[in-house]
C-alpha cells in the first residue's frame, strides 16, 4: 500500500526502515524518504512505527536468545 505519494514509497519500504532502525518519521524520512514532503503521511508513519518497533525488538531479542543458546 501507498503510504507517502509524494515520494512514492510504500508501507514494505517504511516497515524496512524501522526494521533498519528508525523509530520515528523523521528517522524513516532520512531512511527511505517518506514524510519529506508534504507531510501528509505523518500519522500513517507514526501509525506503522508504533505498530512495527514491538515486533522489530521482539525478533531482535529472539535471534540473539537464538545465539546464545547455540
Amino acid at each position: 500500500m501507498w503510504v507517502c505519494h509524494c515520494r512514492a514509497v510504500t508501507d514494505s519500504h517504511v516497515r524496512e526502515a524501522i526494521e533498519a532502525g528508525a523509530s520515528d518519521e523523521n528517522e524513516i524520512g532520512r531512511v527511505c524518504g517518506a514524510g519529506t514532503g508534504c507531510g501528509s503521511c505523518h500519522d500513517e508513519l507514526r501509525r506503522l512505527c508504533h505498530e512495527s518497533r514491538p515486533a522489530a525488538t521482539t525478533t531482535k531479542a529472539a535471534r540473539s536468545l537464538v545465539g546464545a543458546n547455540v
